[in-house]
């Protein structure tokens, strides 16, 4: 199985920061934004990944990562995105790259606490299709909700008035080698992109889509509420170990 970080786009809701370097470098705590996705794949067990970007700093990822060294990789590939045309467009120029494998794909503005090597394992052992990780939120009107029945995802919905569920559909998609038909299959939308969401039910209407729910906390880093979040997130997980062993030092004084 490969994996893919799509790091393009401008950075819009975060101008001025990212007027002079791409989003996904900068820092979330004490990383570049673009090391959080990496590690969810490599924690998963992938080691093939690929790194799409665009813009005027598209140099600057491989100054940063390398060959995935500070990973424990031996090789990162890359991939330039020409303009604006949405995830489902930056995804397509991974199909040489895929080359007929299975792949799962993580926005790289996306952080989340748990692995997902459980639900990677899950759709390894799919014969074909997609799945999804779903996360229950407060706020499902920010995001795509997925409309589920039974055990099925049933439709999604992206940014909806009235949420028809709490489920959320992540920045992590994995999927069969038929993604790049269907990308072909798109026409743009009213933002003039590609959608994912378009992607995601066709394989719905199929009945070739399954899900997981993320377990831990997830967040994306677009906006600069959520970029503050998401370092106050790093920070509480990287801290709770620490004070962990503090109190356990001090009971054992104690006792």
């Amino acid at each position: 199985m490969k994996g893919i970080v799509l790091a393009g786009g401008t950075g819009s809701r975060l101008f001025p920061l990212t007027k002079i370097t791409n989003k996904h470098l900068l820092p979330v705590y004490d990383q570049p934004m673009i090391y959080y996705p990496i590690r969810t794949l490599v924690e998963a067990g992938i080691r093939d990944i690929l790194i799409v970007t665009g813009g005027k700093n598209a140099g600057d990822f491989l100054r940063l990562l390398g060959n995935g060294k500070h990973f424990g990789l031996k090789h990162i590939n890359y991939a330039y995105q020409e303009g604006e045309g949405g995830i489902a467009d930056a995804l397509s120029l991974a199909e040489h790259f895929a080359d007929g494998h299975k792949i799962c794909v993580v926005l790289g503005d996306n952080l989340i606490e748990a692995s997902i090597r459980d639900a990677v394992e899950a759709f390894l052992a799919q014969p074909c299709g997609a799945r999804l990780l779903l996360k229950e939120v407060p706020d499902a009107e920010r995001f795509g909700v997925a409309e589920i029945v039974g055990d099925r995802i049933v439709n999604i919905e992206e940014k909806p008035k009235a949420p028809k569920s709490n489920f959320a559909v992540t920045g992590l998609y994995m999927y069969d080698a038929t993604v790049f038909d269907k990308i072909r299959t798109l026409v743009p939308s009213s933002r003039g992109e590609l959608e994912i969401t378009d992607v995601n039910n066709a394989y719905i209407h199929e009945g070739a889509m399954t899900f997981s729910f993320l377990e831990g906390w997830w967040t994306d880093a677009g906006t600069f509420e959520s970029l503050l979040r998401a370092g106050n997130l790093v920070a509480r997980t990287r801290q709770a170990p620490v004070e962990e062993a503090m109190a356990a030092e001090t009971m054992g004084t104690v006792r």
